[in-house]
């Protein structure tokens, strides 16, 4: 009993105190003045390089974890066999982990890979690369219809629907050709749209595909509905926490302890510019020095663009002018939106101090 009295004495007094603390804080207490805004933030490439010199900590038990999953490396070539698709998800970058599912348990397969954290990806040119695989892989069958292949239409100019239909195909009985598509980041920022997410389950569900993909974000299963979970990806989840670093699938995303990495995002649009034709440079110069002068409008109106640059002779047609905005488009030099007018505008997602370094190296 003297025991039970004693608990109850010093949890009454813990409390006790914590109340004075807090009221006697209220009180004399004060707000401290400082803002996020005057935090002196790192420059995001130091900042990266900064977080490279990082130890990595528990080796050992993280060894003895990765070593249990390539104990079901066998488990996991069973399930794509008979037709399911594998989806790992857990903490950690998984990229190492399903490369070396791949070319360890996967060697009777084709691989395609596409690294779904990359800002663009084009699913029709990795349709039109399966495809190319599976023929060849068809045409070395010995009781295959080889002529009807070598005679068919070039893959490069097949729809998208032509192209999931051959990989849908009944082409052979006697042996199963498959191809594996592996999807580092199927939830990926250039793979999230629906678009992509119901092309991505139509090529899953083709009788010659497998599906290898991995996922982080935590939304990540809102991407698909009942159908495309349970038909045509048939999924079966493994959780696999492997807690390596993000270290390739953050290169895209910028780091929040950084500045807005101008002098990143300048090197990056450079070298973009670069392998453009001098006119082509001259037509992104245009938008950008009228993006400085009137910083509050919404952008630039594509038929404004076309005359300043036809007065300057740097195109001569609106054809020309949208060849180059759509390679602007394409590396994310440039972007569209709606102006509050109903008309769309063109705009460079670059800072002004960033925009500026990018018109002295333009200049030079």
């Amino acid at each position: 009993m003297e025991d039970d009295h004693d608990i109850d004495e010093e949890e009454f007094e813990f409390s006790r105190n914590y109340f004075l603390a807090k009221e006697s804080g209220g009180k004399s207490g004060k707000k401290s003045a400082r803002k996020l805004s005057e935090i002196d933030l790192l420059d995001e490439q130091d900042l990266r390089t900064e977080v490279s010199k990082i130890e990595p900590k528990h080796e050992k038990e993280i060894a003895s974890l990765i070593s249990s999953y390539k104990s079901l490396y066998n488990e996991w070539a069973f399930e794509l066999r008979y037709g399911f698709g594998l989806l790992l998800y857990g903490f950690g970058s998984k990229k190492t982990l399903i490369e070396d599912f791949a070319s360890t348990a996967l060697t009777e397969y084709s691989v395609i890979v596409v690294n779904g954290y990359l800002q663009s990806i084009n699913l029709k040119q990795v349709a039109m690369a399966m495809a190319e695989v599976l023929c060849e892989q068809l045409k070395l069958q010995p009781r295959s219809s080889g002529g009807s292949l070598k005679s068919q239409q070039p893959f490069n100019t097949r729809s998208m629907d032509d192209l999931i239909a051959f990989l849908d195909g009944p082409h052979t009985q006697e042996s199963e050709c498959f191809v594996c598509l592996v999807i580092h980041n199927i939830d990926g920022p250039g793979l999230r749209e629906s678009e992509s997410q119901h092309l991505l389950a139509r090529i899953a569900a083709c009788s010659h595909v497998r599906i290898v993909a991995s996922i982080d974000h935590v939304n990540a299963p809102l991407l698909w509905d009942k159908k495309m979970v349970h038909v045509q990806f048939n999924w079966c989840w493994h959780h696999v926490p492997t807690f390596a670093p993000y270290k390739v699938e953050g290169v895209c995303h910028p780091l929040i302890l950084a500045h807005g990495s101008a002098s990143q995002s300048v090197k990056t649009a450079i070298i973009v510019l670069q392998s453009l034709t001098p006119n082509a440079q001259s037509v992104f110069k245009v938008l950008a020095e009228h993006q400085l002068a009137h910083p509050d409008e919404e952008g630039m109106p594509i038929d404004v663009l076309f005359t300043s640059c036809r007065e300057r002779f740097l195109v001569s047609s609106l054809v020309t002018l949208n060849s180059h905005l759509t390679e602007f488009k394409d590396h994310e030099l440039v972007k569209v939106r709606r102006h509050s007018n109903g008309q769309d505008c063109l705009y460079i997602p670059l800072s002004k101090d960033a925009l500026e370094k990018l018109i002295q190296e333009i200049n030079q």
